[in-house]
Parts: C-alpha cells; structure tokens; sequence
C-alpha cells in the first residue's frame, strides 16, 4: 500500500479539528489505577497507531470507548461534542467499532448471518428474509471489494477472512473510527496485505483508524501518528517525522534500548539434536543439527515448512521418513508424549489451540507435563508442585499471584511465558519454538529472548522458527533459510542480513559460494 508523501499528509492533517477525543480519561480496579488522565486524539482519515507493552492501558481505554466498561473520570468528544458511551449500542450509534484480535463472531454461522447480526432483515410477516439478508451481505462485502462467499459458514474461512467479515460488518454500519487490535497476529503475509489495502481504502474514505500493534516495521508502513502509554500513563505522541521507533521503544519501557538482540557470542558444544532425511507431507527430505549451547533459527516464508518441520519433530505430524537422534540416541516420536519423553519440548505458533489450556490455571498448564515428577504412590504432591511452578514463575516474571488464575486471564505476552514454563520446569534437552515472540509486547519480547540466551548458556539446544527477519537474525548464532519444504541455505547470522535471507527465500539468491545446504 503506497503512502501519501509524509510532509503533504502532515501539513493536511494538522489543520483538522480532531474526529475524536479522550481527555484526561481514568480507570480504577480497586486498588489498580488502570488509566491516570490519559488522553488520545484522532483525526478523519487518519492512521493513529497506539503502542505500550501490555498493561500500559491501551486495552483498558478501547474498551472504555467501545462501551464495555465504564470510565471514572474524563471526556469523550466526537466532533467537538462530548458524548456518552455507556454500551456498544451507544458506542456504534457514535459510529466506533472495534475489531478486537479475539474476534467478535460466530463460526457456526453464515458470513451474512454475522453481518447482519442483531439487525436481521425481516419479512412482512416478522420471519427472516434471508434473501434481503445475503444480498445485504454482498453489498457490504463489496464495500471493502471482497467476494467471499455470504453463504459460507464462518469457522470454513481462514482467520484473515473472518477479519475481513467483521471489518465489512463495520464498514457496513458506516464506522467513522475503527479500533483495529494487533489485527496481523496469526494473519499470513499475503492476509496482512490484503488488510493494508482495506486500510489504505477506509483512510481515503475519512474513516479515522487507531492501529494497536507491538510489530514496529507495521507500525512504520501504515501510521500517521503513534501515542505511547506506559503504567496507565499518557508518555508521549509524535508524527513519523518527529519520532523514531528507537524513541517509541524508549517510551514503552522507560530505558534507552541500544540492540534488543544483543547478546555476547555463544561458544556451542557437542551436537545435541541430529536430523537426516526428515520428511513428512509437504516437507522433506530436511537435514539439521543443533549442538548444545546453540540457537538455529529457521527463516523462510509463510508455507515454506517451518513449522511442519517442528510438528515432525516433535511427534504432531508423522513422519514418512528419515532419522532423529538426541545426543546420539534415535528419536521417533508417534507423538507428543514420545518426544517429551524423548527430551524435546515445544511451544507451537499457535498458542492458544495447541499450546494452553485456556480454562485450566496457570499452574496446571505449566505443570502438566511433568507431573510424573510429582507423584509418589499414584498420589500428587501439591505442595512439591506448586513450590516449582511458582519457581519457574518468578523465572520469567510472572506475577505469582496469578498462579490459580485461568491462563486465558493473562495477557498474550505472560501466555507464552507460561507455555515456555512449561519445559523449563520439565528442564527439556531440545526446545522447539515457533514464532516465540508472536502478539508480544516489546518488553516481554526482551525478556523471552533473555531467556533464550540463558537456555543456550546452560547447555539447551534451541530450534527456532521465526517469521520475523531481524528477531530470526538476532537471536540466532545459525539460520536456515526454508522455501518450498526444503532447507535451501545455511547462514551464519551474525554475517548475513535480511536482504540475503529474503534472495535465498524466494529463490533469488545468487550463487555465492558453498551456501546451500539442498540445492
């Protein structure tokens, strides 16, 4: 999505009286004061990106503009007028709506059953018109130029797709602002593009947008503006001529950072997990090492096999060929609980369906898979239990009151540290982590990578997979550059850089040398 030359869309805008206003907004949970006068602004056709680590407020100030909770001191003005937004009927009668990263929608229904949810078309005769109701549907949908299907049940489209749904829904009820929350978290590159062009579209239309984002290089390409909150706190705003993202990340966590990668050069030992001819459906054959005291990050795009490899790994998948052997001894996992008795843990992409039990406590989701550990004479010992948790806990700062909470409580940076618990205290040999810092904010971000640089100096062996170029770069001492299921090249990170990855990813690379690793 092109861009309007900065200083053009700058001069332009700054001569607009605000869309909306929040002024000296405050929020208390009992003893938590959650917002301390903060204050945000949003102009029409504006990108507003507003950036914190999680808990700075953002979640808190949305949900009170979206009706959901109410505010205990401050103003809401739109168009210069202070209203009341007490519900989200009040708040889509304002013209807000929010798209929220846990989406608003209901899978076992139509795309036009969810667009036209809770405004059905109906009959003369008070029964519903569902042919009124589809072609609504398509009307809408073509708002945002999309020809997914109205009559296809949701949950039968890719997530991307079920944002688009609920961004046409908003588009369709006419939203002037339009809350969009880490919108590109579990989207593929080709869905991310796809929404950039929505939101190129709805900018031009004078739809004002507020962008809450961790991922900085997004933030650069779509934003206007960018307001950083910090402990509840209003800390600063600036346009993309007056800011830099070294100066926003300074802001959210109060500290000058330097390099967010830096760590001193690792010296690995003896090979701990040995790969040969690995293949399953879509994906081999795939040689690797990882030696002890060693992070290998595997970079390559969306569909290139990253995770499929660790699925293979790690006994999810099966494998229709080739070897794995742990610090010499074969591996062949027919599935998870194999592999973790074989010494490998893994954290996968997706958290939430196939890493937690979001009901279960925070306790039990970082203890479950070593409660052997625990029991003695086929009963658990509670005691022993929480007493290690709670230890592995303080670890990664996690708040140890949180341990008896349900871990869907916490937020999306404290989710993973709990799933990354869990094989810590299981004290795993090799630990696979896919997209470890994805929805992250950028202090928990430091403290994973942290942390990863601690499991490799106690001797762990570390396979990465990472979308992220200059994260996959950073952490890693080697990278395995994927395209097409295969290992394509191996590069030494702290001497290559994005633009090499990316030629070897798509298969442009020249031929420099002895760096493939399969032709």
């Amino acid at each position: 999505m092109r861009r309007s030359p900065p200083q053009t869309r700058e001069t332009a805008m700054s001569t607009q009286s605000p869309l909306l206003v929040l002024e000296s907004v405050s929020k208390r949970f009992g003893a938590t004061l959650a917002l301390n006068k903060v204050r945000f602004d949003l102009r029409a056709g504006e990108v507003h990106a507003l950036m914190g680590e999680n808990g700075a407020g953002k979640s808190t100030l949305m949900k009170i503009l979206a009706g959901n909770i109410q505010r205990d001191a401050g103003r809401i003005l739109i168009d210069g007028h202070e209203v009341e937004i007490r519900s989200p009927i009040d708040a889509s009668a304002n013209g807000i709506a929010i798209i929220h990263q846990e989406l608003n929608t209901v899978r076992d229904m139509t795309v036009a059953e969810n667009l036209s949810l809770g405004r059905e078309p109906r009959t003369r005769f008070g029964m519903l018109d569902r042919r009124r109701m589809e072609q609504q549907a398509r009307e809408k949908l073509a708002r945002i130029h999309s020809t997914i299907d109205p009559r296809r049940p949701l949950g039968s489209l890719s997530l991307g797709m079920q944002q688009l749904v609920e961004i046409a829904r908003a588009v369709g009820e006419n939203a002037r602002v339009l809350v969009l929350d880490e919108p590109t978290a579990a989207l593929s590159r080709a869905e991310a593009q796809e929404l950039y062009r929505i939101i190129g579209q709805m900018r031009s239309a004078g739809v004002g947008l507020i962008y809450i984002s961790h991922r900085m290089e997004e933030v650069w390409q779509l934003a206007d503006r960018v307001t950083v909150f910090r402990d509840g706190g209003y800390v600063g705003s600036g346009t993309l001529a007056e800011i830099s993202p070294q100066d926003v990340v300074r802001m959210m966590v109060g500290r000058p950072v330097a390099d967010l990668y830096r760590h001193d050069k690792r010296t690995p030992g003896a090979t701990v997990l040995e790969v040969e001819g690995l293949a399953g459906e879509g994906v081999g054959p795939v040689d690797l090492s990882v030696r002890a005291g060693e992070v290998v990050c595997m970079a390559g795009l969306i569909g290139s096999g990253r995770t499929e490899v660790g699925r293979l790994l790690f006994g999810a998948d099966p494998r229709t060929a080739g070897s794995v052997r742990i610090e010499g001894h074969p591996s062949r996992p027919s599935d998870p609980f194999e592999a973790i008795t074989d010494g490998i843990g893994m954290v996968p992409e997706n958290r939430k369906e196939q890493g937690l039990f979001l009901e279960h406590s925070v306790e039990d989701n970082i203890a479950i898979s070593s409660l052997d550990r625990f029991i003695t004479g086929g009963v658990v010992n509670r005691t022993e239990r929480r007493d290690a948790v709670m230890e592995q806990m303080k670890r990664l700062k996690l708040r140890l009151n949180a341990i008896s909470l349900p871990v869907k409580a916490l937020s999306g940076g404290n989710q993973q540290k709990a799933a990354l618990a869990r094989w810590l205290l299981r004290d795993s040999r090799v630990l696979i982590l896919d997209e470890p810092t994805r929805g992250v904010d950028i202090g928990a971000k430091r403290e994973i990578y942290e942390e990863i640089d601690q499991l490799a100096r106690a001797g762990k062996a570390l396979l990465i997979m990472s979308s992220d170029l200059p994260e996959a770069i950073g952490i890693s001492d080697r990278l395995l550059v994927m395209r097409e299921g295969r290992i394509v090249s191996e590069l030494v990170s702290e001497e290559t850089s994005e633009e090499e990855v990316m030629l070897h990813a798509t298969g442009t690379a020249s031929r420099r040398g002895n760096t493939g690793v399969q032709p």
